[in-house]
């Protein structure tokens, strides 16, 4: 078979840029959850997503849907996560737990 032909390469990822293989976050989202609760540092998209899952004070927020399909296209590989990142700044801010967006 010629190049091309191979099944095997039909069924690769496509290529990625460092930053999608890293899978972080170029800059953290610096929150805090709750008034006495420490800062805390968001360093990329799975992070963002166990908190969005487990711990965010809004359940029923379409911003915290819309991070949340955001982050799991970039744990998929199918976004960079700088995509993840906007979306999940956007739901910090609607929730009013983002300190510092650095």
């Amino acid at each position: 078979m010629g190049a091309g032909n191979n099944p095997i390469d039909d069924c690769s990822p496509p290529p990625q840029n460092a930053s999608m293989t890293k899978g972080q976050f170029k800059k953290p989202v610096r929150i805090q959850l709750g008034r006495i609760d420490r800062d805390r540092f968001v360093m990329g998209p799975k992070d963002a997503a166990e908190i969005l899952l487990r711990e965010w004070p809004l359940e029923n927020s379409p911003s915290r849907t819309k991070a949340m399909e955001a982050c799991l296209l970039v744990i998929r590989r199918h976004k960079p996560p700088s995509y993840s990142r906007r979306y999940f700044v956007a739901a910090c801010k609607e929730a009013r737990i983002l300190l510092e967006d650095t």
